[in-house]
């Protein structure tokens, strides 16, 4: 199924996988989670499988979903995609061969620029490394891959990216919750960051985002400061040091 988004770096998410586990601090306060729960409250269909209670919660079960796999075919115009805003394409329940046909609808609309984020990397690089060897083609030019980091323990996400064949590669650094000295951007076209919102949400410091943005100008790499974050994700606005940083990848899917 997909969706027109709030999210300000997208157009539509699209969700052929539902579902996820929570693996680091920045899991705790997932959104996706708790709107899985509203949603199986609401009987939606999709939303019927739990998952495990420690990581997961009601709705949220990893499960594929295939008659959403033709959905990108019949959007009349491009769009910018993110894919799986409701899971991680990557995890360890979704079948490589699932992965597989996803990637497939994707060669198929190359009018579309597909944004997939994972927390798990690793997989992620095996997968497409081992896909490219055996068809032996590039990485698709309209499809950009990204991985979020969270803290300076999980900087080492970016390293399993860069060995990911990508046309495009991007970090998600929300929600930010700390400094991330560690972090290596060599190989990265596009860096996103931002504060946490909703309940519980944790505060974010205006200098760990300094830090990384000045990175980036120094780098030449594309910066996209989304939230400071707050009990909405609106209610600390978008502005660092006076102005909007929307920056965006030059890189775009070419219309056939």
């Amino acid at each position: 199924m997909s969706t027109s988004t709030s999210i300000e770096w997208t157009e539509v998410t699209w969700n052929p996988v539902t579902g996820c586990d929570r693996i680091s601090p920045g899991c705790d306060n997932c959104y996706a989670l708790r709107l899985a729960r509203r949603l199986q409250a609401m009987r939606q269909p999709r939303y019927a499988a739990d998952g495990d209670p420690r990581t997961s919660g009601p709705g949220f079960g990893v499960t594929v979903h295939p008659a959403a796999l033709a959905e990108p075919l019949r959007w009349r115009r491009p769009r910018v995609v993110f894919v799986n805003s409701m899971s991680d394409l990557f995890h360890a329940k979704v079948p490589a061969d699932y992965v597989a046909q996803v990637w497939a609808t994707m060669e198929m609309t190359p009018q579309h620029t597909y944004q997939i984020l994972t927390k798990r990397p690793e997989r992620m690089a095996r997968h497409l490394t081992a896909a490219a060897s055996a068809h032996g083609r590039g990485p698709l030019p309209n499809v950009w891959l990204g991985t979020s980091i969270e803290e300076d323990k999980y900087a080492p996400r970016a390293d399993h990216l860069r060995r990911a064949p990508g046309a495009v590669r991007f970090l998600s650094l929300e929600p930010l919750l700390g400094p991330v000295p560690s972090l290596n951007l060599t190989g990265i076209d596009w860096v996103i960051a931002g504060g946490e919102s909703g309940p519980g949400y944790r505060s974010l410091d205006l200098g760990w985002v300094r830090e990384i943005r000045d990175r980036c100008v120094d780098a030449g790499i594309a910066f996209f400061f989304k939230q400071v974050g707050g009990r909405t994700p609106k209610a600390g606005g978008r502005l660092l040091d006076g102005r909007t940083w929307d920056e965006l990848p030059t890189h775009r899917a070419k219309t056939p």
